[in-house]
């Protein structure tokens, strides 16, 4: 739903390292916090780097960036995924025109697919904004959740999703950063890509395409082991050795080692890159689902540096100054 935007003077301040969590030390014009997982926020259009074209960039007879040209290519004749990236606007997702290098436009909005036909009825939770605030936007009905992470989502989004990593200057995990608001650039290869994401701290994730397997029973981590390999011009992506405690959105729907995620990218223009993501965790879901995104390209800008001041949470509905506590599913 849409609401005013509140003057960025109302909102808690990083004085001093206290105050608003998400640490970004520039100026924003608005600024929106939707409890229960819808965050968006409008930016002027800043950079570190001055803006800059490079060479490469398909231009039309207007002397503008032409971003319906197709997509360029690896030495490997595979589409060359390299760009900064950020979320398009309006129903389903779909990228929509705007000013290159234009930061915080806003999460998509997500068009309802039918879920996978197999599994139980899930538990019904509330469904509230696109896949950055919930990451079942995408899935009819919501997210499938087994009854105790219904459970455990409905107090989360009740506490204002106050132990949310993010809040706590923590990795915010896959889901969170592939549909985060902040932009985030990706150098393809023909045997690795790498995504470095604007929106936590800059973190770097690496993605092997070389051949090699997903290690089996590997020490988890927030961003967890990434191989990939190619389905025509469709990049497939699959992810396991996650970490327990993991928010898939700002409202805290959960994933746990058991968790995979899989990911299709693909690249049907110069100026769009299509995602989808599949979701699969049976100790918390009780099937497979999945959230599309779509992004923009950013011809003429580059990422800006983040930093996260731990100080305290106190801005958050219930915070105390201790870390969040780890939940895991049931045994």
């Amino acid at each position: 739903m849409d609401v005013d935007a509140p003057s960025v003077t109302s909102l808690p301040k990083k004085a001093n390292g206290e105050g608003i969590h998400v640490g970004k030390l520039r100026s924003l014009t608005h600024a929106v916090l939707v409890v229960g997982g819808l965050a968006a926020a409008t930016a002027t259009p800043l950079a570190q780097w001055p803006k800059y074209t490079a060479p490469g960039v398909p231009m039309g007879a207007d002397g503008k960036p032409n971003l319906d040209a197709p997509p360029p290519r690896l030495a490997n004749g595979k589409p060359d995924l390299s760009g900064v990236w950020e979320i398009g606007r309006g129903r389903g997702g779909a990228a929509a025109p705007g000013a290159p290098g234009q930061r915080g436009a806003g999460p998509a909005a997500s068009a309802a697919q039918s879920a996978p036909a197999r599994g139980g009825t899930p538990t019904a939770v509330p469904a509230v904004g696109g896949a950055f605030g919930n990451i079942g936007a995408n899935t009819e009905g919501g997210a499938p959740y087994l009854p105790w992470a219904a459970e455990l989502v409905k107090k989360r989004v009740a506490d204002n999703s106050k132990d949310n990593p993010d809040a706590n200057c923590l990795p915010m995990g896959i889901g969170q950063l592939n549909a985060h608001i902040y932009p985030r650039k990706i150098i393809s290869t023909p045997t690795e890509v790498v995504i470095i994401y604007e929106g936590s701290g800059t973190t770097v994730r690496e993605i092997f395409l070389d051949g090699r397997a997903l290690p089996k029973d590997p020490e988890p981590w927030w961003n967890g082991y990434s191989v990939g390999h190619w389905e025509g011009d469709s990049l497939v992506v699959e992810t396991t050795g996650l970490m327990d405690d993991g928010w898939l959105d700002v409202r805290g729907s959960p994933i746990t080692s058991k968790g995979k995620i899989t990911e299709r990218f693909r690249r049907p223009s110069y100026g769009t890159l299509e995602l989808e993501e599949i979701i699969e965790d049976p100790s918390v879901y009780t099937k497979p689902f999945s959230a599309r995104l779509n992004y923009r390209i950013s011809t003429d800008t580059q990422l800006i540096e983040f930093v996260c001041l731990d100080k305290d949470a106190s801005h958050y509905v219930g915070a105390s100054t201790s870390a969040p506590g780890k939940t895991e599913a049931p045994k």
